[in-house]
């Protein structure tokens, strides 16, 4: 991995970069890695964990919507924390606090304990994929800011691919407490190494905190991604999804509305008054949810429907995620080379024909079928993310970065969040239609026919979800046409577009 990144610079050797950059990002980069796998482990292991606690599906869920609650209040604050420390201070205290969680979740008694340590890996993982992006960002020329972007993609994909397989592998043989145990020694080693490796040193800079700002911010985002995340399983018309949409709802408009008037904003959502930026989140968070389409429903299909074990279920996903992690470098080359466009919308179109695929789910499609489809299918969604996030980010000025990485992180966050409620809503709403009009055709049916028609009507709602999120793709595709190159603007054109009305 140093060796890759040293190499990244050969063709620009009069932009010569210190090799302790590349030390720093190394680190940083199996730190972010480390984060990502610890929530994919997890994922596999609830309904362990689960019957050891003896709690309900609902109570063990909050192991994952507690953690994703404690991201997305976070992360809106990486901005601030970026500008103000320093960051050796900020990746040896977000690794200490990662795995100071890990280390109590490992040993943890009761549930709640358990809960509150998976809070605080929270508390420190949040805070590592914003600091390794901005890092990454403001350390190398715009030139060849793809193929170090796509380095991360290893990060941001590998980590998801190996994660289903190796907590099934390890849940076959041990206890789930394995999992955590697993990861602190890991964890300690890359504290160590980071508190031996790491010496920049940041000037003291004084900037400002807005403490109201903090609090809409928490209120609004976890408002919105608990009455989103809640949705999937409550209903959108239930009581708590309803006040907690509306109070998170509230809390952002009031909360984007202050950033506007503060001279220091915790948040520069002014970044949004540049067209390509604005287009690239955009395009970002349709693709969050035609991505989150095939993590949720594939699994569903296969093990509920087709009764393949969780761990063929990870392993089906596997080669995808692999080719996924191992095209972001190559992407990233590209991308330095002919632009986010070019790739983007091959890339995009390969995503709607396998989507719509899924969408034509029977009870007879093989087992390599499936994985064939969903492989070529992580195949076209490599060329989409990388690309179109650098693009935007190109197009800011430096001082921006931080707030661009903040906004990009909490979208993928609220975006999954949304897009995983929708998709279910769509299945649940298809599914419930068809069980009823199929019930309607078949008032004295037996209780063996009654199950067939439940499965026909969950296959019904599955393929629904695909097919929505075949449309989304689509939409991508149309919005992808509009992808300019981008490179930084200058000072007194960033003041025009600053000064800008909204």
């Amino acid at each position: 991995m140093m060796g890759e990144a040293e190499h990244l610079l050969d063709v620009h050797p009069q932009k010569k970069i210190p090799k302790s950059v590349y030390l720093i990002i190394g680190i940083m980069m199996i730190g972010a890695f480390l984060s990502m796998l610890n929530n994919t482990l997890l994922n596999v292991a609830l309904p362990s964990i689960m019957n050891y606690f003896e709690v309900s599906t609902s109570t063990v869920q909050w192991l994952t919507t507690g953690y994703m609650l404690v991201n997305g209040i976070l992360i809106p604050t990486s901005a601030y924390l970026l500008q103000k420390f320093s960051i050796r201070r900020l990746f040896l205290t977000a690794i200490f606090i990662f795995t100071l969680g890990t280390i109590t979740a490992g040993f943890a008694p009761t549930f709640s304990i358990l809960l509150v340590s998976r809070m605080i890996q929270a508390g420190g993982s949040a805070i590592l994929m914003p600091l390794l992006m901005n890092y990454m960002l403001v350390s190398f020329p715009i030139e060849i800011r793809g193929r170090v972007m796509g380095m991360m993609g290893l990060v941001m994909f590998f980590a998801p691919a190996i994660g289903p397989t190796l907590s099934g592998w390890i849940l076959e043989h041990y206890d789930w407490e394995m999992l955590f145990h697993l990861l602190s020694p890991i964890g300690i080693l890359i504290f160590i190494i980071g508190f031996i490796f790491i010496q920049d040193k940041k000037e003291k800079t004084v900037v400002p905190l807005d403490k109201i700002s903090i609090l809409l911010s928490s209120l609004g985002f976890g408002g919105v991604l608990y009455g989103c995340s809640s949705a999937g399983s409550l209903g959108w018309g239930h009581w708590e999804v309803v006040v907690s949409l509306t109070v998170g709802i509230i809390c952002l408009l009031i909360f984007i509305f202050r950033q506007f008037r503060l001279e220091t904003p915790l948040l520069e959502f002014r970044v949004f008054k540049y067209p390509m930026f604005s287009l690239s989140m955009v395009i970002n968070a349709i693709f969050s949810t035609v991505l989150f389409s095939g993590m949720i429903l594939m699994p569903i299909y296969v093990q509920n429907l087709r009764g393949v074990s969780p761990m063929d279920s990870g392993l089906l996903m596997l080669p995808g995620a692999i080719v996924m992690g191992l095209m972001s470098p190559i992407v990233g080359r590209l991308f330095d080379k002919i632009g986010a466009r070019i790739l983007t919308i091959p890339g995009l179109i390969i995503t709607v024909v396998t989507t719509y695929l899924f969408s034509q789910l029977d009870f007879e499609a093989s087992y390599g079928y499936l994985m064939m489809i969903y492989t070529i299918r992580m195949f076209g969604m490599s060329l989409i993310m990388m690309p179109v996030v650098t693009n935007g980010i190109n197009q800011l000025p430096k001082r921006l970065n931080p707030h661009a990485t903040a906004i990009n992180s909490t979208l993928q966050q609220v975006a999954g969040a949304v897009g995983s409620a929708f998709l279910i809503t769509v299945m649940s709403m298809s599914t419930k239609n068809e069980i009823a009009e199929s019930m309607q055709q078949n008032a004295n049916a037996s209780q063996e026919t009654i199950q067939q028609l439940t499965a026909l009507a969950t296959l019904h709602g599955i393929n629904s979800a695909f097919f929505a999120a075949t449309i989304l793709a689509v939409v991508a595709v149309g919005l992808a046409c509009f992808i300019k190159r981008t490179t930084p603007i200058t000072a007194s054109v960033e003041e025009q577009i600053m000064n800008r009305k909204i």
